[in-house]
């Protein structure tokens, strides 16, 4: 078998509009297409022997089981891979439920897409099956538990810590969206101008101040002691000089913990001599300069969190601990411990695992033992210097025993030191009384303190404390989101995303935009290029300064990699037709336009999908749809038109020579085509059709016609507000008109405007794209031949595949099937071809250039008519 592709979605795709987490890989059985599962001896039973959960999987069976039922009647060997990555993952610690085998267009070829829980260990996942499958079919042995250790570490190194973690999920049940920024734990709550960030469990509006003072532990005690709350006895020290001082005037036991340490690293506790006062001293030292020597408090570690200055919860940490049988060794001890089902590999459960490490020898050294020892029973020993979770110790929920006058000292804490998100560590015998009534102490105020304990604590009742800090980000009433209008298509994509966008930004919001020739931010372009995909739309999302975004999208980002969003306001689809069928698997205009749909299903229930009714593969794709619909047409007696207003439904239509808004059975005229600039005067049909969706898309935000209309009449053809749409040169003798129409149906468009323009001769540049079909590059041939009275043939940078003999020959193919008399000129670079046509223009002609590097054309034509303009000055 051989993986011919790996693809991963993070976001609405093809296969799935709610599962945006999904690896698809294209794979390649080869012969095993003649060899379904029933057909390999022993096949089934070697797999019930290596995976026996597989079991569980119910497969279109419905019931436990179902999934060996079909491998024992026979299935392919795609099916099989799908559900053996899944069951990997699920082992992992990742539980991943979806999934789905199809057919790849090839005989043996199959498309398998399965969720993921973190994509670099769903490709993992992905290949890893592929050999399990490859071991059982061959009858060979595989190590699972080594693949599964493997998914489990990259899982650990890729994932968000259970902190940042459960934010997150608390987010998204709000349908609050997000974006992780980086692979650690920086994350983007909302998008644009509303968004907010957290790192671990600091947020943006933590404050530095407070960060750094929390961070210093004896500027804390400080201002803590200042303001009578129960401190340590202690101070900091530099050397062994000054820890031997200190411990002389305080006395033993002493904590020892680096000044700028966090999270218990570099702390020891409950040091009771000389010796391990020394060894504790170089462990703080790793962190910090200057160390913090304090007496050791008595009584229980405590943990109480205070988020926007309320007490939220607390609760009792203790160390990784055993305690003896009188019978078993501590190695027996830990073993045994390490077996409850509640303890994992990293953060995977409720519980890690107790490791062995430096801390655990120093301890079993300092008391004499070593793993060997059988500890006497009843005798409890600690196995590590702090109570931290992931070091295997264990938490207890003690929030509903916190005494009132402890919850007030707490939040006055998280005021006095300036912290909205504080974890308080307090060393006393319990929380029922006041801990200046039983000799407590506060050891430590410390920032992005941990919530594991507190979501998943191993004992008492799990506290959401995700939910008080959503709530402090995003208080009632305010709102996560800007509004998206989305606009996908084959063709009228771009002029339609930039004229929404200028509507938008004539109502004066500041608003980010994606197109087929870069990224703009109020009109600044901040990346040049074909950025339609998912990176493209989530920079905008992720600009602090947009409050509004346009995201043209269009097919080969879906595929690749999903929606760089999860929903939009409004989603506007202008047309469907061939164009790069064959790729990715999409070989019909039906598959095409499911692509396409994926834009329209991702609208908000309360929002709405802008339709061609005109489009029989637009217009269906409405009963897919949760949200709102309204329909735009070319003709206002269309039936569909005439249907869904009848029902109250919302439309735009081109009657009688204006763009109208229908709502219902009323009619409201916004403009007359005449005096909208990108219609040329009404000749350019398919823009009166792009604007028809863009007024809509805009009238469906509430904006008023008056603004819609101005917004209209200031939008004109160029070089500056649409590159590559339309652009007109007029030189003395001829005009030139650049455009980047680059399939059959945009050029049938273009060939309807260049057909209503007078002119003695027209002249067209055109090219194929080496990754269409033979029948779409001659079609495209075709089209010019309808249009043009000679055709200059040039080449694309790229072509992607294919020789230039291949292309050349089959555009001259398309030419003399409409036109065999058509004079043909063949100039392979752009440049040659564009100077060509110009140098060789007759008075009175009309030039078309279909261009592929779009800035680069508009320069050259630029540069030429500027030297006309500058001979006929001089002259």
């Amino acid at each position: 078998m051989q993986i011919l592709d790996i693809k991963v979605m993070n976001g609405p795709n093809y296969w799935s509009v709610k599962r945006h987490k999904l690896i698809v890989m294209l794979l390649d059985i080869g012969e095993l297409e003649q060899r379904p599962t029933n057909k390999i001896d022993g096949f089934l039973e070697r797999m019930k022997a290596l995976m026996p959960s597989l079991y569980t999987h119910r497969c279109s069976e419905g019931h436990e089981g179902g999934f060996f039922k079909r491998v024992e009647h026979g299935t392919w060997m795609g099916h099989v891979i799908e559900h053996i990555a899944l069951e990997l993952q699920t082992l992992a610690g990742m539980e991943c439920g979806f999934g789905r085998t199809r057919d790849g267009g090839r005989e043996g070829v199959y498309h398998v897409v399965f969720s993921y829980y973190e994509a670099k260990a769903g490709i993992h996942a992905a290949k890893a099956s592929v050999r399990i499958a490859e071991a059982l079919i061959a009858g060979e042995p595989f190590d699972l538990d080594y693949e599964i250790q493997k998914l489990r570490e990259i899982r650990e190194e890729e994932r968000l810590g259970p902190s940042t973690g459960c934010i997150v999920e608390e987010a998204i049940r709000r349908k609050i969206p997000y974006i992780r920024l980086n692979r650690h734990s920086l994350v983007q709550l909302g998008y644009g101008v509303n968004q907010k960030r957290i790192r671990a469990t600091i947020a943006s509006s933590t404050s530095s101040i407070a960060v750094e003072i929390a961070c210093d532990k004896e500027e804390t005690k400080n201002l803590l002691e200042a303001a009578q709350i129960p401190v340590p006895r202690g101070t900091i020290i530099y050397d062994d000089i000054d820890l031997e001082r200190v411990i002389n005037r305080i006395g033993y036991p002493v904590v020892l913990k680096p000044v700028n340490g966090n999270h218990g690293k570099g702390a020891t506790t409950n040091i009771n001599t000389w010796e391990e006062a020394l060894e504790a001293m170089a462990a703080a030292k790793q962190y910090s300069r200057a160390v913090i020597c304090e007496k050791f408090i008595t009584g229980r570690d405590h943990r109480v969190l205070v988020i926007n200055y309320k007490f939220v919860c607390a609760a009792i940490r203790t160390p990784a601990a055993v305690t003896g049988d009188g019978k078993h060794t501590l190695q027996q001890l830990i073993d045994i411990v390490n077996s409850d089902p509640r303890r994992g590999y990293g953060h995977e459960k409720v519980l890690t695992s107790i490791k062995v490490d430096s801390f655990t020898e120093n301890i079993l050294q300092a008391k004499g033992y070593t793993l060997d020892t059988v500890l006497p029973a009843g005798e409890e020993l600690w196995l590590k210097p702090t109570a931290n979770l992931s070091t295997g110790g264990t938490a207890t929920d003690v929030t509903d025993l916190v005494h009132p006058d402890n919850v007030f000292m707490c939040e006055r804490i998280a005021r006095i030191i300036g912290l909205d998100i504080c974890g308080i560590d307090i060393m006393a015998p319990d929380l029922t009384v006041p801990i200046s009534e039983n000799g407590g102490a506060i050891l430590e105020v410390n920032a992005a303190p941990g919530f594991r304990m507190h979501i998943e604590p191993t004992e008492g009742l799990p506290r959401n404390v995700a939910e008080p800090v959503i709530d402090m980000l995003y208080p009632p009433g305010s709102s996560a989101r800007i509004p998206i209008i989305a606009v996908t298509g084959t063709n009228g994509k771009t002029t339609t995303t930039r004229l929404i966008a200028h509507i938008v930004k004539q109502m004066g919001y500041k608003v980010g935009y994606t197109t087929t020739d870069g990224v703009y931010v109020q009109n600044q372009l901040m990346m040049r290029g074909d950025c339609t995909g998912p990176v493209s739309a989530e920079f905008i999302l992720k600009d602090p300064s947009v409050d509004f975004a346009v995201l043209e999208t269009a097919r080969g980002g879906i595929l690749r990699a999903g929606l760089g969003f999860h929903n939009c306001d409004v989603a506007v689809v202008t047309n469907v037709a061939g164009d790069h069928l064959g790729l990715g698997g999409i070989d019909t205009i039906e598959k095409l336009a499911r692509v396409k749909s994926v834009v329209p299903r991702t609208v908000l229930k309360d929002g709405y999908a802008i339709l061609n009714a005109d489009d029989d593969l637009v217009y269906n794709m409405r009963s897919d749809l949760e949200c709102r619909v309204a329909l735009f047409s070319m003709d206002e007696n269309n039936p569909r038109i005439k249907a869904h207003c009848a029902e109250g439904g919302l439309a735009a239509v081109y009657e009688n020579g204006y763009v109208s808004i229908l709502k219902g059975t009323w009619k409201i005229r916004v403009e007359k085509v005449t005096d909208i600039p990108i219609t040329f005067g009404g000749k350019a049909e398919f823009n009166i059709a792009n604007t028809l969706g863009a007024v809509l898309a805009c009238f469906t935000r509430d904006f008023k016609i008056e603004d819609i209309r101005a917004a209209l009449q200031t939008f004109v053809p160029s070089p500056a507000q649409t590159p590559g749409r339309l652009n007109m040169f007029n030189f003395r003798n001829f005009s030139v008109m650049l455009d980047y129409a680059h399939n059959a149906h945009g050029m049938r468009a273009i060939g309807k405007l260049v057909g209503r323009i007078e002119a003695s001769r027209k002249v067209g540049i055109i090219a194929g794209v080496g990754d269409r079909r033979d029948e779409d590059t001659i079609e495209l041939a075709e089209e010019a031949a309808r249009v043009f009275d000679e055709i200059i043939i040039r080449q694309d940078k790229n072509l992607r595949g294919r020789s230039e003999e291949e292309i050349i020959q089959l555009l001259s193919t398309g030419i003399r099937n409409v036109k065999p008399d058509c004079t043909i000129h063949v100039i392979k670079k752009e440049s040659e071809a564009i100077d060509f046509a110009i140098n060789n223009a007759i008075k009175d002609s009309f030039i078309t250039i279909i261009s592929d590097v779009v800035p680069d054309a508009l320069e050259q034509v630029k540069r030429l008519k500027e030297k006309e303009e500058g001979v006929v000055a001089m002259a």
